[in-house]
């Protein structure tokens, strides 16, 4: 299956954190935080303005991002876990 999103929204992929604290602990499933950086997968066309004029998305596939802990929609495609969000709730582009 696949998927575009429309206007504004992006579809994210979070990037696994790592499992283990600077000192070296290993931290359980149930006490990690979720990522906060993520790739992008795929973009909408943008956003429009009241004049109809579009408005260019600022990510682009394959962009690496800092995004919001409880931002966007959980959602489950071929099996895997993503996210679709509107583009004013990623933080940033990690460079």
């Amino acid at each position: 299956m696949s998927f575009n999103p429309l206007h504004d929204r992006v579809l994210v992929r979070r990037v696994e954190s790592e499992e283990k604290t600077a000192g070296g602990l290993i931290i359980p499933d149930t006490a990690q935080e979720k990522p906060q950086e993520g790739e992008v997968i795929a973009v909408g066309e943008g956003a429009r303005k009241d004049s109809g004029e579009l408005i260019p998305m600022a990510v682009k596939a394959g962009d690496r991002v800092l995004i919001g802990k409880w931002s966007g929609t959980e959602v489950k495609i071929d099996g895997e876990e993503l996210l679709i969000m509107k583009e004013s709730d990623i933080l940033g582009i990690v460079t």
